[in-house]
């Protein structure tokens, strides 16, 4: 290592970088408070622990600095031990060790502190400047861009927000990661979800062959729930999003572009008292439902299930409310009805080809999706051309209405059906099951996992899981919380007796010449 001495020591100040002037500011930094966390780390392993995780090197206004943490990471990332001869080593290997001053200057920085107290404190200190650094570089930026004509205002205000966001949640924008950053990430994940045992590692809807088959709704997935008009989107979206928030206490966002706040919220008390949506909304309530109703509601009060109704809604709003409800609530999942009824202006109005802006809708609910890394759930109408199919009109990715974009975004297509809506009385399968009181999801795209078809009870507009034992129907109908439909208040169905009933020909039931004389006529 080269020899110390007093004149080298005048030259270790040399890497220090001079605050320069930006428009006749100097940049918020502390150039001694970086020098500081540095030493501490080279001498102190403590001190790597405590930080390495809380710095990145563009914390450091000094480029001496950033160098010299970057290689600190790198050992730290190989797990191999940091100190001030690792470090000079490292420098080396990368060629940036004269840049920083040579070892001379590390000397000078072990020499700067005597233990890694505080270092935590001191690096939230660095962050704060570099926070203040990267919000005055946004807003040249945008100030920049907003001078220019061309420049879409409303795509500014989205480019903001954005820039805004991604400070806020600490998300450094990278270029790109490395195979082996990715492996150990999978990996750890994967060791994570082994010693879940059991846990599903999305979150889960509430329906078991669903869950069983999605292991949840993942992060980052654009999920698409489609029907025709009465198939009950409404009510099977409304209940997994209770079934998240009141039994998983996982908060949810639910944009309703369709129905009023307090039409969906009076539809989850109906469903979880037990009282009829009529004298809800009528307020005809005996002494013992208003008893019932305050003690059941208790559930819903404490629910992190926070509904938006914004008719009209802009994807330019929707992103805009999604990011400061995750921010605000730590919401982790998002559910929208439905995607027809949005725009892609803040306008409001439709313009321009509709099958355009589908596309740009669907395309930015995938890249919210990512953004903010959680599953978004969308509902979306379907073509008439279902209508039209013979037999059984089970709806296929074609029949998805406006834009054929939508097929492409998604990470799940699920179709809602219900047979029995079209008067078909059984199911076309080689049993020949019946249809009353039956609906189904069909998964027809799934990225990154299988296909199914997946039979749910439906019993007066009410969706629940499918039971094997119809004796029971009723009794899980009061366990498993489910939504009305506010397309189906069709009476009961009467279900036809299992007892076998003799048929024949009424004219020849006397002609028989042997007849069995125990019977009597």
């Amino acid at each position: 290592m080269e020899n110390i001495s007093p004149q080298s020591i005048e030259t270790v100040i040399a890497p220090r970088t001079i605050p320069t002037l930006e428009k006749g500011k100097i940049p918020p930094q502390n150039l001694e408070l970086e020098e500081v966390i540095l030493g501490g780390m080279l001498i102190d392993k403590r001190g790597v622990d405590e930080v390495i995780d809380i710095l990145s090197d563009e914390a450091f206004y000094s480029p001496a600095h950033q160098k010299i943490y970057a290689a600190i990471y790198k050992l730290f990332k190989d797990s191999q031990p940091v100190d001030m001869m690792t470090v000079r080593e490292q420098l080396l290997k990368d060629g940036n060790l004269k840049e920083v001053g040579g070892g001379a200057y590390l000397v000078y920085l072990t020499e700067k502190v005597s233990s890694s107290a505080n270092i935590e404190f001191h690096a939230r200190i660095l962050i704060q400047k570099y926070i203040q650094r990267r919000l005055i570089k946004m807003s040249n930026e945008i100030i920049e861009e907003a001078y220019d004509d061309e420049t879409d205002v409303f795509d500014l205000l989205d480019s903001a927000e954005g820039k805004l966001f991604s400070i806020t949640q600490g998300n450094i924008t990278r270029t790109s990661e490395s195979a082996r950053e990715l492996v150990i990430k999978a990996r750890k994940k994967i060791e994570e979800l082994h010693n879940k045992k059991g846990e599903f590692s999305g979150i889960p809807s509430g329906f078991t062959k669903i869950d069983e088959l999605t292991a949840g709704w993942q992060p980052t997935d654009l999920i698409i729930v489609a029907a025709r008009p009465a198939m009950g989107k409404t009510a099977f979206t409304l209940s997994m999003a209770r079934n998240i928030a009141v039994n998983s206490k996982i908060p949810v966002a639910f944009f309703s572009l369709e129905m009023s706040s307090i039409q969906l919220i009076t539809r989850l008390i109906a469903s979880e008292t037990g009282i009829s949506s009529d004298k809800l909304r009528t307020g005809k309530l005996s002494d013992d439902e208003f008893e019932q109703l305050n003690k059941k509601i208790q559930s819903l009060l404490d629910a992190p299930l926070y509904i938006d109704d914004t008719p009209s809604l802009s994807i330019f709003d929707l992103r805009a409310k999604a990011r400061r409800m995750v921010s605000k609530y730590g919401v982790k999942i998002i559910f929208i009805d439905y995607l027809q009824l949005m725009t892609a202006n803040t306008s409001g109005k439709i313009g321009g080809n509709r099958e355009q802006e589908i596309s740009a809708i669907s395309r930015n609910l995938k890249a919210l999706a990512k953004e903010l890394d959680i599953p978004v759930i969308a509902l979306s109408q379907l073509s008439r051309n279902v209508e039209n199919r013979p037999g059984h009109r089970r709806p296929q990715l074609s029949d998805l209405r406006e834009s054929g974009a939508i097929e492409q975004d998604a990470d799940i297509v699920t179709f809602l059906y219900r047979p029995e809506y079209y008067k078909l009385n059984t199911w076309d399968d080689t049993e020949q099951t019946p249809t009353a009181n039956q609906a189904e999801l069909i998964v027809a795209k799934h990225r990154n996992g299988g296909l199914d078809n997946i039979r749910l009870q439906f019993v007066n507009g009410v969706f629940s899981n499918l039971s094997n034992n119809l004796s029971l129907q009723q009794e899980e109908r009061q366990q498993i919380q489910s939504y009305n439909s506010k397309y189906n208040d069709q009476k009961d169905e009467v279900i036809p007796s299992p007892t076998s009933i003799p048929k024949g020909n009424i004219d020849n039931a006397f002609e028989s010449k042997s007849i069995n004389p125990d019977i009597n006529f």
